[in-house]
C-alpha cells in the first residue's frame, strides 16, 4: 500500500520512507505495534450536517502568530489497511504560517502555526479521537491549548466515522478506531522527525463521544454487544443513536449515499469484543463516552490507568446513550466531572454567528449551534481546565 496526498499525485511505494509535502506522509510497520490481536445519536449517528460542511470547509491564512505549530501527516503501512489523516499539534517556536484551522460557515478556527519548527525538548503524547461523523479538525481548540500547555496532540480521521466518510455498517467497528491510535504512537514513536520529541513513557487520550469508547477501550474495557443490541431493541423510535442504524442512509466522498438498514446482529462479535487494550497509554479522559453503560463490568474492574470522565450537562439532563456517571464510580479510582449549564454539542466548536440560521437553511434539526445557558466559549474554557489539569496530575514526570 502506497501513501499519498489526500489530492492525489504523490505515493511512497517505500514503507519505511518519510517525505515532506504539503502533507507529510509517514510509512511505518504495523508489526511493530502493540498487537492488534490483544489489542448512541450521540455516541454512534454522526452529525449530518457536519458531514456536508466538510466540504466546504477552508483553511484560513492569519497574520496573528501563535506559539503552537501544526502539521498535517498521513500515516500508512503495509500492515494496516486503514489509511490515516492527521493533524498533529505541538510547541513550536513561533515560525510558520499563522492559519485558522478548518474555518467555515458554522465553525470558527483555531489559530495555530502550519509548518511550524517544533520547539527543543521531550513532550508527552496526547491522542484525540473525534466523535461519530466528526473530524480531527473539530478538535483543534482543544488541541491547540493542550500544545499550548506542553504536550504534543495528534488526532486522527476515522475513516468509515468521519466527516464526508460514514456509514451505519462502519460505525459499531469500534475496535478499529482503537488500532488507529495504536498504529499512530507506533508511528510517531519510531520516526526521526517526531521521535526525539516525544516521552514514550507519558502518553495519553482524549476521546469524545464515540471517541471516549475509543479512548476506553484502549485503558482495557470491552463493551457488551447483547447489551448493545438490547439497548437498541428497546429504545424509543426518536433514539438517534439508534436510528443511525436503521436509517438506510449513510455518507461516501462527501455525498449522501443510500445503503441498507444496519442489524447490530450482523456485527462481529468477536472482534466487538476484544481487548483492544493498549499498554503505552498511562491515562485517559473521556468526554460523554458512547457505550459507557454498556462496558463489561469484568473490563471495568480490571482498568488500571488513571481515567476522568466528563459529562456534558447538569444533573438528569445528560442523554443515556452518553450518561456515565456510574461508570466512572465503577472504574477503580476514576475522576468524574460534570459541566453544569451545557449539552452534548457543547464540545463541538464555537459556532459563527449567522450559523444558527445557515443550519436553519439546510434543515438541520440538531442544535448544533444553539446556545445553553452559558456561551460555548465559556464551557470550553471550563473544559480545558479540568482537561489540562487531569493530564498535568496523571502524566508528570515521574508519575
Amino acid at each position: 500500500m502506497g501513501c499519498a496526498d489526500r489530492r492525489g499525485g504523490i505515493f511512497l511505494d517505500n514503507k519505511t520512507t518519510l517525505i515532506m509535502f504539503e502533507v507529510e506522509c509517514l510509512a511505518i510497520q504495523a508489526s511493530s505495534s502493540a498487537s492488534f490481536s490483544n489489542r448512541m445519536r450521540f455516541s454512534m449517528k454522526p452529525i449530518t450536517l457536519l458531514l456536508a460542511l466538510s466540504l466546504v470547509a477552508v483553511t484560513t491564512t492569519l497574520h496573528a502568530a501563535e506559539p503552537v505549530g501544526m502539521r498535517k501527516i498521513s500515516v500508512v503501512t503495509q500492515d494496516y489497511p486503514r489509511p490515516l489523516a492527521v493533524t498533529v499539534w505541538y510547541p513550536s517556536k513561533g515560525d510558520g504560517q499563522p492559519t485558522a484551522l478548518a474555518a467555515d460557515k458554522i465553525f470558527q478556527g483555531t489559530t495555530s502555526n502550519a509548518g511550524a519548527t517544533i520547539r527543543d525538548g521531550r513532550f508527552p503524547l496526547i491522542l484525540m479521537s473525534h466523535g461519530s461523523g466528526s473530524r480531527a479538525e473539530g478538535m483543534s481548540w482543544i488541541g491547540v491549548e493542550l500544545a499550548k500547555a506542553g504536550y504534543i496532540v495528534a488526532a486522527p480521521n476515522h475513516p468509515g466515522t468521519t466527516s464526508g466518510d460514514s456509514t451505519p455498517a462502519a460505525t459499531p467497528k469500534i475496535w478499529e478506531r482503537a488500532q488507529d491510535m495504536s498504529v499512530i504512537i507506533t508511528a510517531l514513536s519510531n520516526n526521526k522527525s517526531w521521535q526525539s520529541s516525544i516521552d514514550q513513557k507519558r502518553i495519553g487520550i482524549l476521546g469524545f463521544s464515540l471517541g471516549g469508547s475509543t479512548a476506553l477501550e484502549l485503558a482495557g474495557t470491552r463493551p457488551d454487544l447483547d447489551g448493545f443490541i438490547r439497548y437498541c431493541d428497546e429504545s424509543q423510535p426518536g433514539a438517534l443513536d439508534c436510528s443511525w442504524f436503521r436509517g438506510g442512509r449513510g455518507y461516501a466522498d462527501g455525498a449522501f449515499v443510500k445503503v441498507e438498514p444496519f442489524n447490530l446482529r450482523e456485527v462481529d462479535r468477536r472482534l466487538f469484543e476484544q481487548s483492544n487494550e493498549d499498554p503505552r497509554i498511562k491515562t485517559v479522559i473521556a468526554v460523554d463516552p458512547g457505550l459507557g453503560t454498556l462496558m463489561k463490568p469484568e473490563s471495568i474492574k480490571a482498568v488500571d490507568v488513571p481515567v476522568t470522565i466528563i459529562n456534558l450537562g447538569s444533573e438528569g439532563t445528560v442523554p443515556l446513550a452518553v450518561e456515565a456517571e456510574q461508570l466512572a464510580k465503577d472504574l477503580p479510582g476514576a475522576t468524574f466531572h460534570r459541566v453544569d449549564d451545557s449539552d452534548h454539542y457543547s464540545f463541538l466548536p464555537v459556532c459563527q454567528p449567522d450559523a444558527p440560521a445557515f443550519l436553519k437553511s439546510f434543515g438541520e434539526t440538531d442544535p448544533i449551534c444553539e446556545e445553553t445557558a452559558r456561551p460555548r466559549a465559556d464551557i470550553h474554557e471550563e473544559l480545558s481546565r479540568l482537561i489540562i489539569d487531569a493530564f498535568e496530575r496523571d502524566l508528570k514526570p515521574g508519575n
